[in-house]
């Protein structure tokens, strides 16, 4: 896969735009024609040319042919936030009365929609333990319509051995869908796996610069023509034209920051995997992962995000330690140029976590594009603090 060229040139007809470098962006509502005639022949191809900005504009166009091609899959649409984006990919596949099988821990609102808002529909959700293949062909039903992946997820970096799940499926004519955020296209390309739906939060590497709340499927033309023709034009979630430029903005430099945030992410895990106030690390490509064979063989390098579990018994001495970091912010979400430290202990109390599957004394880091050496010394103090 030719990546520069995907990014910087693929799409971009500049002769079209005055030679302008960089596409202009086309703030406009609707698009004007000279006949009825014209107008007819665009209304009829409403997902490929411009016409009403709802379903095509030329700068949200050109950034839905680079994701396509970058993902190695036939077309792509973009919404207005990840969770848009998972939503429209289950209502194009399931129906009332329908069976979905799904990873345990998937991302918090697609967790919501399938514990909470499908249950009004009658959607039965199974949760499998995705680390063996085979847990996912004893929960087929005969209503099972789509199975649902994350892989890795971004919490506790559990894999799926991707293209195994895929061929169960496509053996008993079942969707597959996953949500790639966490490696990003550069990293991990699951349509290549047998995946049908490719879903990322655009929000993250993508955007780059924590600036644009955005979502992306990828998939085969045949379905995202349906998926627009229903749930992209009927639901509206979609990214505006200056969100498309400033998406297409951070693509650019897309291969620098995922290379550089996963090689500073890997010495900050050799660093910290032996640390003795560390009980454990979570992370896709530690040398103790039981997984380490599969990811080396699913992903082309290591991404840029990491869980430690803190060898602590009190919720003071996690307040403690990320209170104490200077060089990683407070806050969640990630995916962009500045270094995230997110503890579980913001979202519960030590007590209520007590029955959940994330222990409350994890601390979920994200490593941006700061010197190694400099995020190092600045986790050595905030863990001497403790």
């Amino acid at each position: 896969m030719d990546t520069s060229y995907i990014i910087n040139h693929l799409g971009e007809e500049r002769e079209e735009y005055y030679g302008a470098a960089v596409p202009p962006v086309f703030q406009t509502v609707n698009f004007a024609f000279s006949d009825v005639a014209t107008m007819r022949k665009k209304l009829q191809r409403e997902m490929e040319t411009p016409y009403y900005t709802r379903g095509y504009n030329p700068g949200v166009g050109l950034l839905r042919k680079k994701l396509a091609a970058l993902e190695g899959m036939e077309e792509a649409l973009i919404f207005s936030s990840g969770s848009a984006a998972v939503t429209a990919v289950v209502m194009s596949v399931v129906k009332a009365g329908d069976h979905i099988i799904s990873v345990s821990r998937p991302y918090s609102w697609t967790g919501n929609l399938f514990a909470h808002y499908l249950k009004k529909f009658n959607v039965e959700v199974s949760y499998v333990d995705g680390t063996v293949s085979e847990n996912f062909e004893k929960a087929i039903k005969p209503n099972t319509t789509l199975i649902y992946l994350e892989s890795p997820n971004s919490l506790t970096f559990e894999l799926q051995d991707i293209e195994a799940v895929a061929k169960i499926a496509k053996a008993k004519k079942i969707t597959t869908a996953i949500d790639n955020t966490y490696c990003s296209p550069l990293n991990q390309r699951p349509g290549a796996m047998g995946i049908d739906l490719v879903i990322h939060s655009a929000t993250k590497y993508l955007s780059g610069h924590s600036d644009v709340v955005s979502g992306v499927v990828c998939a085969s033309k045949e379905r995202i023509s349906k998926m627009m023709s229903e749930e992209y034009m009927t639901l509206g979630a979609i990214a505006s034209p200056y969100d498309a430029a400033a998406l297409l903005k951070g693509l650019r430099t897309l291969e620098l920051r995922v290379n550089k945030s996963g090689e500073t992410a890997m010495k900050l895990v050799e660093f910290l995997q032996d640390h003795p106030k560390i009980s454990k690390v979570y992370y896709p490509h530690t040398k103790n992962n039981p997984q380490l064979v599969l990811a080396q063989k699913q992903m082309c390098r290591p991404g840029g995000m990491f869980s430690i579990e803190l060898k602590t018994e009190k919720v003071e001495n996690v307040e403690t330690f990320c209170n104490a970091l200077k060089r990683f912010l407070l806050a969640t979400s990630w995916g962009g140029y500045e270094s995230l430290a997110f503890p579980m202990c913001a979202v519960a109390t030590s007590d209520s976590y007590k029955n959940k599957p994330v222990p409350w004394n994890m601390v979920r880091i994200y490593i941006g594009l700061e010197d190694a050496e400099v995020l190092k010394k600045d986790m050595e103090n905030a863990l001497s603090k403790i």
